[in-house]
């Protein structure tokens, strides 16, 4: 974005020029709310209503038939969604299965790679990652008798708050025996170098995963070619698939002929799971991490979904993500820095270093902000200590959303909203 203006013809004049505008009529959203929030929770498509309602149809109307009859069959649907997000992520159709959840999904893989022998029984992660990554791990390693206080190893920012890839590479020591960091830093918005982390983590023989919960859908990944080992992302977030959706998970098929760390008779050899025979031979794929039937409605939106996120594509949605992000940054350096607003942009200002959200920082008072937009219908988060998060969705969200955002957060503070509103936390923030 070459010129920039603070006016709001400027925001109308880039939505006029945007060529992902027509996916907008695509979504429903609250009436009467600016949604921000594509990173947390995306909104729901037409598609993704139509697919579940299909769903609905087809057990109504096929009963347990819809396991082999439905369209698609239910009992390759993990698979066939996996097939179809591969695309999204680098890798090859049968890497990737959309099955289970992010967490569970993270122990599976990590019960899978982590093998602690001899010096190397550490894992190495990141301090700022998403804590539900940081107590699997704990809990993964507690089951092999060890201490998580002595045996995962835990790499914070630098002193400009932003976690540095050299850091995180001197970590990868002759005692760690495997890392799983994010690809998205979900606080911040900092992408990290994925591919020099893979390549560095190989060089030393540590087997790397990722989690890309905040970056699946909204930035492009190379997982084959950067030489990835496995990675999780969730199903709700930038591809829009509902709340708590199937996530998904990517192994490098190098690594197929390993058992999973978790065994489940739905990731048996397909031709084999109904022989209901007591020995488990595990699919040669992505699929024989799976462990239980999935559930067929949530699955039914993510394809719904996932249609839409197609016929975008996912180089024009990373290319919108970051015109709507450099937007907002440069909205918030001239219209919110300044006394009495007080904000910094804590996301990194570089494009190849941030995901697809911005966060905005202050001193005080961030979550009564926070909370005082949503009453006027500008749906953010707050992350403790001080962030308030904006996600713009490439898909539903408009530059002049963002213009009309940030008009409201400096009303807010204008009129001292924030101060008549009690600071206490919501269940959900």
């Amino acid at each position: 974005m070459e010129r920039f203006s603070t006016d709001e013809s400027f925001a109308a004049e880039l939505d006029a020029a945007d060529p992902l505008a027509p996916f907008r009529a695509r979504f429903h959203g609250p009436p009467g709310t600016i949604y921000l929030l594509g990173n947390s929770l995306g909104l729901p498509s037409l598609d993704a209503e139509a697919a579940v309602a299909r769903a609905m149809q087809q057990w109504r109307e096929l009963a347990i038939g819809g396991w082999l009859d439905a369209d698609p069959p239910w009992f390759w649907l993990a698979e066939t969604l996996g097939a179809r997000a591969a695309a999204l992520v680098g890798a090859a159709p049968d890497e990737v299965v959309c099955t289970g959840t992010t967490t569970y999904n993270i122990h599976s893989l990590v019960a899978t790679f982590y093998r602690p022998a001899g010096r190397r029984t550490r894992i190495l992660g990141c301090a700022l990652e998403f804590p539900t990554d940081l107590y699997a791990l704990c809990s993964q390693i507690a089951l092999h008798g060890l201490d998580p206080a002595e045996h995962l190893v835990l790499v914070g920012a630098a002193e400009d708050g932003l976690v540095r890839e050299e850091d995180l590479i001197a970590g990868m020591t002759e005692e760690v025996a495997l890392a799983l960091l994010p690809a998205v830093l979900y606080r911040s918005g900092q992408l990290l170098d994925v591919a020099r982390l893979a390549v560095a983590a190989g060089e030393r023989g540590i087997p790397i995963g990722f989690d890309c919960s905040h970056s699946a859908g909204v930035v492009p990944h190379r997982l084959d070619a950067w030489g990835v080992d496995f990675a999780v992302w969730c199903g709700y977030k930038y591809l829009n698939g509902g709340p708590g959706a199937p996530a998904f998970l990517y192994v490098a098929r190098r690594h197929f002929e390993r058992g999973p760390g978790l065994a489940g008779w739905f990731g048996c050899v397909k031709e084999r799971q109904f022989d209901l025979a007591p020995d488990f031979e595990h699919a040669r794929s992505a699929g024989g991490w799976q462990v239980s039937s999935p559930g067929i409605l949530g699955a039914a939106a993510v394809d719904g979904a996932l249609r839409v996120l197609e016929e975008a594509g996912i180089e024009r949605l990373r290319e919108k993500s970051l015109r709507l992000t450099e937007y907002l940054i440069r909205l918030a350096d001239a219209r919110l820095a300044d006394a009495p607003y007080g904000f910094r942009v804590a996301t990194p200002r570089d494009p190849a270093r941030r995901g697809g959200h911005v966060a905005l920082t202050r001193a005080a008072d961030a979550l009564r902000i926070k909370e005082a937009l949503r009453r006027r219908g500008v749906i953010g988060d707050f992350r403790p200590p001080d962030t308030i998060r904006f996600a713009p969705s490439p898909l539903s969200t408009s530059f002049r959303d963002l213009y009309a955002a940030v008009r409201h957060l400096r009303e807010v503070i204008d009129g001292g909203e924030h101060l008549r509103i009690d600071p206490q936390r919501r269940a959900v923030s």
